[in-house]
């Protein structure tokens, strides 16, 4: 370790899931090492044997990563499945077994050879299918850990709690954290839209990423306490700080129900839900409906469409959980970062800029008249208040499209996600037609501030506090409001305690978000009024960056401290 290391005692990266947890330090099992390229079979070494061991291999890893699947729940649950189909993926074990046969190499070797040659073609894609490279050479490490007999890579087994401290953390990896063993998690790279930022919020993982110098300064075995809100991880702290830090996570918060400023303005708390079984968990945490009910979970991993019944059970679940509540459901957001054979171009040169959302139903119109046909039917048989909505509107034109579909299909209520600058600066005319518009902040930030959110080299532009998307969001609730149409927010931005404030303060009408954050979030606009709020909207606003944003909103807010928020 270099002598400014030695010297230094804190990380700073950006604060992604709030609290703070002291722990040992433990870091992340070392990498498989690359096996070496100059590996051959051994005259006299049966070749179809070490050809099937690779298929016997793959076989076990997808099978305890599909194990792993079904004991998980949600995303995780998800991620741990999607992976376990890479294991499993034909293509690349009768490639590694060919690199076998026809040139003698070691099944590790080939297995490496095989995944390493998947994995630069997408990373030549760029954009969603360069993310996913990092899938493949995980499933690539997790076989040849297998095939060699050497430690999984992963997170690592301890008796006692940790803080666990990485480069990054696989998809998978973040998929088996343990909240009773993981008390925070501090990475060098990742960003606020990343799968360890969105599980860490899910979990209530107090997390920072984007810590460049995270695993010099943190070294394995010593004491830190992170702070996931404030984005710092400061070694060796006090007795008193530790103690602190325990006192608050002991706290148990939560939510009645009802959100509201300190002077009563009432402000819609409601939950995001990606899959049937999150939905109970949602009502179960006090959500006043749901705010985003994604419903790709139906379409992913599959040749083709859905059946309107199998849609419309899948539907009738999440709507059951909130009988005469609202639940938004946004009509499938197929693209980019979910690609679907049947209905997108995974080869399109920039995903994130090309079909996807609503515009796949410009060559498609079927699969989303089918899907509001669903919607109708699971609307009608049950007593929730249902409305729809369509992501990725970008014009006047798209928005009175889909509003004259869904009323087509009886489907009253219909409004528009806000996730381009375009739609935010005509918000005006958008809600002259569409019932209501609700704010993607994730890609809001994306295309706002022209930085991939799935770039881990941008992650610091990757930030709703930006007073550039700050703007943004004040355009859309100028424009509500000159229609007298309601402005949600259900990006991640929602789940953060002060930003939850400037958005209330911009004219935010409700806030959807995982349901582990709503008490914290209700917490804290409990505790401040609404001329507050505004106040604080204001001062971000005329701020030059993000992080002065945000220091300065912070600095105004002291319950966030007493909170340990």
């Amino acid at each position: 370790m270099s002598t400014e290391h030695a010297r230094r005692t804190n990380v700073r990266g950006i604060g992604v899931s709030p609290g703070r947890a002291a722990g040992p330090v433990a870091q992340l099992a070392g990498a498989v090492p690359a096996p070496s390229p100059h590996e051959r079979l051994a005259a006299g070494d049966d070749v179809e044997a070490s050809a099937a061991s690779v298929a016997e291999h793959a076989a076990t890893v997808a099978e305890g990563l599909s194990t792993a699947a079904e004991s998980a729940e949600g995303e995780a649950a998800e991620i741990l499945a999607t992976t376990a189909q890479m294991a499993a993926d034909p293509t690349l074990v009768q490639s590694a077994q060919a690199k076998v046969r026809e040139e003698g190499k070691t099944p590790a070797l080939a297995v490496w050879e095989a995944a390493d040659a998947v994995a630069e073609q997408l990373s030549a894609l760029g954009g969603y299918m360069a993310e996913r490279a990092r899938d493949v050479r995980d499933v690539r490490d997790r076989v040849v850990a297998s095939l060699l007999g050497v430690p999984m890579p992963g997170i690592p087994q301890l008796d006692d709690p940790f803080v666990l401290v990485a480069l990054d953390l696989a998809p998978a990896d973040t998929a088996l954290l343990d909240p009773s063993k993981v008390r925070a998690i501090v990475t060098a790279e990742g960003g606020p839209t990343s799968h360890t930022a969105i599980l860490a919020r899910s979990l209530g993982i107090p997390a920072v990423v984007g810590a460049p110098d995270a695993l010099e300064v943190l070294e394995e075995g010593r004491t830190v306490l992170v702070d996931g809100a404030a984005g710092t991880a400061v070694l060796d702290p006090s007795a008193e700080d530790v103690a602190a830090a325990e006192a608050l996570a002991s706290h148990v918060r939560t939510f009645d129900g009802e959100g509201r400023t300190s002077d009563g303005h009432r402000v819609n708390l409601l939950a995001n839900v990606g899959e049937p079984a999150g939905a109970a968990k949602a009502a179960a945490a006090g959500a006043e409906g749901v705010g985003l009910f994604r419903t790709e979970f139906c379409f992913l991993d599959r040749a083709e469409e859905p059946t309107v019944a199998e849609q419309v059970k899948a539907y009738r679940t999440v709507l059951a959980a909130f009988p005469g509540k609202k639940v938004v459901v946004r009509t499938l957001d197929a693209g980019a970062d979910k690609p679907m054979p049947f209905l997108t171009d995974t080869a399109e040169p920039n995903p994130a800029l090309g079909v996807r959302g609503l515009r796949t139903s410009w060559r498609n119109p079927r699969i989303l008249d089918n899907q509001l046909t669903a919607i109708a039917e699971a609307a009608a048989a049950e007593s929730a208040d249902v409305w729809v909505m369509a992501p990725m509107v970008a014009t006047v034109d798209e928005t009175e499209e889909f509003v004259a579909a869904c009323a087509k299909h009886g489907l009253t209520t219909a409004g528009v996600m806000v996730e381009v600058p375009s739609a935010a600066l005509m918000s005006g005319p958008i809600l002259a037609r569409a019932a209501f518009a609700s704010i993607g902040t994730n890609d809001l930030t994306q295309y706002t501030m022209a930085a991939d959110r799935l770039l881990g080299s941008l992650a610091s532009l990757s930030d709703a506090f930006h007073p550039a998307v700050l703007r943004m969001i004040e355009e859309t609730c100028r424009g509500g409001a000159q229609q007298s149409r309601p402005v949600g927010v259900c990006g991640e931005a929602a789940a953060d305690p002060a930003t939850a404030v400037v958005l209330v303060g911009l004219g935010v009408s409700s806030l959807s978000m995982s349901p582990r954050s709503l008490p914290d979030v209700a917490a804290v606009l409990a505790a401040t009024s609404l001329q507050r709020c505004q106040e604080l909207a204001q001062l971000a606003l005329g701020a030059e960056s993000a992080e002065q944003a945000r220091a300065l909103v912070r600095g105004q807010l002291p319950v966030l401290d007493e909170l340990g928020l």
